[in-house]
């Protein structure tokens, strides 16, 4: 039986797949860093963020603003002169932390952006595997304390979507109603919920904190159903990513009069 010898290179790129192992990594660069352009850019405006009962997600919670929907008033005086100010500066740390540290995230931008590894059975650009063991990828086993962070941004973002259906009144205040945006916040809402439920640490945690989740005594049904849909925890950071950019752009067209939001009720 004649024997099959096998030889591996560390070239850079080198591969004998003959699929198209680099149409994923460079998805993932052009979807990745085209959301980070545009969110810089829409964080770097601090205007066009609100519209009516409309807050864009990018900017919740404002915590000091010029719109209705700031907590605390105008821009805070504390605030350096010489530095530019947005409202989004003053909470962005927390979804992206969660999203920066995402286990789904670091093995997607580990390899288009850093080709660690590029993809299977390619050519790597490195010598020496050190993991994350070692400064500074040691600091993504914070993960799992960004999660409080997003379930509470989880429930801001709730709120901005029961707001989005209260709609000024001359006559009362403010009615029931709703617009197209208030659908695209309700569906941003719940699409960034259940990604924040699909989290790997979340699946942790309700399974108690067990490395071996078969010796708990209970809790295995809500590890069983954070499990389902952890399955799909790739499909739902996508699709919560572009939905965020997605309303941010709606409310910011309706606030430069570009679009008109049509109201159904």
């Amino acid at each position: 039986m004649a024997e099959l010898a096998v030889t591996f290179s560390r070239r850079f790129g080198a591969t004998s797949r003959r699929d198209r192992w680099w149409a994923t990594p460079l998805a993932v660069v052009l979807g990745l860093g085209t959301f980070v352009v545009y969110a810089m850019w829409a964080g770097f405006q601090g205007a066009h963020y609100h519209f009516g009962p409309y807050l864009s997600p990018m900017y919740s919670p404002e915590l000091f603003g010029d719109s209705p929907h700031s907590w605390f008033g105008p821009k805070p005086g504390w605030w350096p002169a010489a530095l530019p100010f947005s409202p989004t500066f003053l909470i962005i740390g927390g979804p992206l932390g969660f999203r920066f540290t995402c286990y789904y995230y670091r093995g997607a931008y580990y390899k288009a952006f850093w080709a660690d590894p590029l993809s299977c059975a390619v050519g790597e650009p490195r010598t020496k595997y050190l993991g994350e063991q070692w400064f500074p990828l040691l600091i993504q086993n914070i993960h799992r304390y960004f999660l409080y962070i997003a379930l509470i941004f989880n429930v801001i973002l709730t709120y901005d979507a029961v707001v989005a259906y209260r709609f000024a009144d001359p006559a009362s205040g403010t009615r029931f109603g709703i617009g197209v945006g208030s659908l695209v916040l309700t569906v941003n809402a719940v699409l960034l919920a259940i990604y924040s439920f699909s989290c790997h640490s979340l699946r942790h945690l309700v399974g108690g904190c067990l490395d071996c989740v078969s010796t708990a005594r209970d809790g295995g049904a809500t590890y069983a159903c954070v499990s389902a849909l952890n399955r799909r925890h790739m499909l739902f950071a996508w699709i919560s990513l572009v939905w965020v950019a997605f309303t941010d752009i709606y409310i910011r067209l309706c606030s430069m009069g570009i679009w008109s939001d049509l109201r159904i009720l």
